[in-house]
């Protein structure tokens, strides 16, 4: 299939399946819908293989190498309270590995490319370029965290988390992202660039009408 086909399906579904979530959602169907989260992260991430595409050993290597770290970091912060705080998983984000849902890494890899991606082509410094994709994330994190206890995501002890949460999570961007920009990673902007914007849209919605 010819390159820009298969970005032009990826860009439709990511969409379809966001708005069609978002819509189900604030209709009052929240309770179909909402356990039927961890396949959208499964079909985000098929679509992502597909198109963005892993197809390098320094590709597969650093997203595999986020994936294991971001399971570790929440396991750190689930049990023992040091990273991001004192929280818990509830039952919308699929099976768990002792506590932390299996897709909360493939997550944490996929939106690190992207945002990797993103930020990667822009004409300015790299420590900027790096900045940039990190404020992305954290941006996106602030908006979760409004919505995920009620979506049954996760939910923070006294409700909401900490600036502590936010630095933690800034500083594991960080370390991503100059991962992703020092063994030069590339990928498909345009599917980069409107899954985050799916995202954005999704969360930023719930968060102002939830």
């Amino acid at each position: 299939m010819i390159e820009p086909r298969k970005t032009q399906i990826g860009i439709f579904l990511i969409w379809l399946l966001h708005l069609s979530g978002l819509i189900g959602i604030l209709s009052g169907q929240a309770d179909w819908f909402v356990p039927k989260t961890p396949l959208n992260l499964m079909l985000m991430a098929l679509l992502f293989l597909w198109i963005f595409p892993l197809d390098t050993i320094r590709k597969t290597a650093l997203f595999a190498f986020i994936c294991v770290a971001g399971i570790s970091a929440e396991w750190i912060g689930v049990h023992t309270g040091w990273l991001f705080g004192a929280y818990h998983y509830g039952e919308n984000l699929g099976t768990k590995l002792d506590g932390i849902p299996y897709l909360i890494g493939v997550n944490w890899a996929l939106l690190s490319f992207c945002s990797g991606c993103v930020s990667s082509n822009l004409p300015v410094p790299v420590g900027v370029r790096i900045l940039v994709g990190a404020l992305l994330l954290i941006g996106l994190d602030f908006f979760m965290e409004g919505v995920a206890p009620v979506l049954d995501f996760w939910t923070f002890e006294g409700g909401m988390p900490t600036l502590w949460n936010y630095i933690c999570w800034f500083v594991l961007a960080v370390l991503f992202l100059w991962g992703y920009e020092k063994l030069g990673i590339k990928g498909n902007k345009q599917f980069s660039l409107h899954l985050l914007g799916a995202q954005f849209v999704f969360f930023m919605s719930l968060y102002l009408f939830l």
